[in-house]
């Protein structure tokens, strides 16, 4: 027999927020229980409405705030609050950057019992309209009579009813009303679950995911939209390999790094990073840390389509990027081609596999840039005191698998933390990126 749900109190209750947690809620304790409480910011007195009991914590949402943080303000967003696609619009922008620094200083000291040096001043760029790659989610609500278009609500998989979109590139963010009105009439209204944005420096692209064949009306709906808003429109019906452009809507997408001279061609679903004029100040951050000088070798991993690795191809004797995604890997040789980069090398590598690295350890490498997704960099990490890595730059976009290992570099394989510092990369979000800088000592 299933166990009773514990009834949740009737009453809202009074509390005082001692912290933020990593996924931006505020927390205090009640009776000596951690109580999670959405809306909620560090030093806030609020009434909080409980929405769940947990065995060893539970969770609340703001109902009045009667002692506010001098670092709340009013949300931009009239969707925030519902919408999932932000968590943080209560809190001013440079104060959601502190927060973010003091959260990796916690990870690195709790998970990672490590210390840097030194501290990097965060880095930050615009609040708003920044975001040029997102998954938009599409659902048609017989209720409502409409298509909605947008970002799935908070800890709900139903789609938020957006007007308008102020994180998104406003090529996308405006026009939300317009692309879900396109939508309204496709015989497949049904069976398009959602659309991918992506943009360079140029013009947007969204692919819109089918899991029916478009009619032929629905294409020139479709044609049509993209002529009106000036949006190119791609579709996709099963796999990456089946994106096609519209005719007349093909657009080559890239993006710039203008202080080293690099221009960097993609598709509509490589990865690239959200934050443009972010990822150029990233980039320039990662290089004047590495200090590559033009007689040394680097090692480029997670090298994706070159972001890093062409950059360091202006200043290294040679540089070798791995990744595993072979498609990425065929753009990034084309990128390095298109630069005439011969000092830009590219190979596919399953970067967590038994011996990835062992081809390479027959020539010596001075310095390391790593990239990796969420799930960290443990797998390689022994490898490289092994190639003879002196210097290190790790690029990090979740500070747990850092943190961790933040622990085996320095605690197993003798390199110091010289410098870290957090990267704003998805303002109004609790998703926190890093950079740290590892040297180890040449005689070891």
């Amino acid at each position: 027999m299933a166990k009773k749900r514990k009834p949740l109190p009737e009453h809202p209750v009074e509390v005082e927020i001692e912290s933020l947690t990593h996924d931006g809620r505020g927390l205090a304790h009640v009776d000596g229980k951690a109580l999670f409480v959405d809306g909620a910011l560090p030093g806030e007195r609020v009434q909080a409405r409980y929405t769940r009991i947990q065995r060893h914590y539970d969770e609340a949402a703001v109902v009045s705030v009667e002692q506010p943080s001098s670092d709340r303000v009013t949300p931009r967003c009239p969707h925030f609050g519902v919408c999932g696609g932000c968590r943080y619009q209560h809190l001013a922008a440079e104060a959601q950057v502190r927060v973010k620094q003091e959260i990796l200083q916690d990870v690195l000291t709790r998970i990672g019992k490590v210390t840097p040096e030194t501290w990097l001043a965060p880095l930050s760029a615009a609040a708003w309209g920044y975001r040029r790659k997102a998954r938009l989610g599409v659902r048609y609500v017989p209720k409502k009579g409409r298509v909605l278009v947008g970002f799935r609500e908070r800890r709900s998989s139903f789609v938020t009813d957006l007007t308008r979109c102020d994180i998104l590139h406003p090529a996308v963010g405006e026009r939300i009303p317009a692309i879900a009105a396109a939508l309204q009439d496709l015989s497949i209204r049904t069976r398009l679950p959602q659309i991918e944005v992506a943009i360079g420096d140029g013009p947007a692209v969204l692919v819109f995911r089918v899991l029916d064949p478009p009619t032929a009306e629905d294409l020139a709906r479709l044609a049509a939209l993209g002529q009106e808003t000036g949006l190119h429109i791609y579709v996709q019906e099963g796999g990456i390999e089946t994106i096609r452009p519209l005719p007349g809507q093909e657009v080559a997408l890239h993006y710039s790094l203008p202080r080293h001279q690099v221009q960097i061609a993609f598709e509509p679903s490589d990865f690239t990073q959200v934050n443009l004029e972010l990822n150029r100040a990233m980039v320039d951050q990662a290089l004047g840390l590495l200090d590559v000088q033009p007689d040394e070798r680097v090692l480029d991993l997670f090298c994706g389509l070159g972001n890093f690795t062409l950059p360091l191809a202006r200043q290294a004797e040679e540089v070798l990027g791995l990744e595993g995604d072979a498609g990425l890997v065929a753009r990034a040789r084309a990128n390095a081609e298109r630069h005439h980069l011969a000092s830009a090398r590219f190979e596919v590598a399953d970067l967590y596999g038994e011996g990835v690295l062992s081809p390479w350890l027959q020539g010596r490498f001075d310095k390391a840039l790593l990239d990796p997704p969420r799930s960290g960099a443990l797998a390689v990490l022994d490898w490289l005191p092994r190639l003879g890595v002196q210097r290190l730059v790790y690029v990090s976009c979740y500070p747990a698998t850092l943190a961790r290992d933040a622990d085996q570099l320095v605690n197993g394989l003798g390199y110091r933390l010289i410098s870290a510092g957090a990267m704003d990369m998805f303002p109004h979000t609790e998703h926190l990126e890093a950079m740290a800088l590892f040297e180890r000592d040449e005689e070891r």
